[in-house]
């Protein structure tokens, strides 16, 4: 099993479960990978879920406070670091009926570096285009991909270098189904 405070990115290992955004933080906003599908923990709220079925291609992790911020890629720091704290949104599209999704994360204290949340939209996207998203309902399956994923050097990769460290991953945590 893989151990709390594994991450890539706003990716982290929580009391045994893999979500997007600060999941410690009193009254925050974070996605919770369950086995069923995402769940949305919003304070003050009985959450939402979407089910691994209705996603489809399109993943896009996006930062700011205000989900109208639909072209915020990011500023980042001379270091290679997320530069902004004020939180960031999983976007992507659902099936059954056609929708946008917006899910809302609270950032850790922590930085992240710029290539992370780069590989976690390229893992998420190819795991939906394979159609084995409920693989991220799978804790050590995630663990082992994220181990595979993170690390490294922190530069500026290209798109084809981000798909192939996808598909690596997708192969190095092997073809578990939960």
């Amino acid at each position: 099993m893989v151990k709390d405070r594994t991450l890539l990115g706003p990716l982290a290992l929580s009391d045994g479960s893999w979500g997007v955004g600060d999941a410690a933080k009193p009254d925050a906003h974070w996605v919770e990978f369950r086995p069923d599908g995402l769940y949305q923990h919003e304070p003050g709220s009985e959450g939402r879920s979407v089910p691994w079925s209705r996603i489809m291609t399109g993943v896009w992790i996006t930062w700011g406070e205000h989900s109208w911020n639909i072209n915020s890629r990011g500023a980042y720091t001379p270091k290679g670091t997320v530069a902004t704290r004020d939180g960031g949104w999983m976007r992507m599209t659902l099936r059954q009926p056609y929708e946008d999704c917006l899910l809302r994360f609270d950032q850790h204290t922590r930085s992240y570096r710029a290539v992370d949340p780069l590989r976690l939209e390229y893992l998420l996207r190819q795991l939906v285009d394979e159609e084995k998203p409920q693989l991220l309902g799978d804790p050590e399956w995630v663990g082992r991909a994220v181990a595979h994923l993170a690390g490294g050097r922190n530069r500026w990769v290209t798109s084809r270098a981000l798909r192939r460290a996808a598909r690596e991953a997708l192969a190095a945590a092997g073809p578990n189904s939960p």
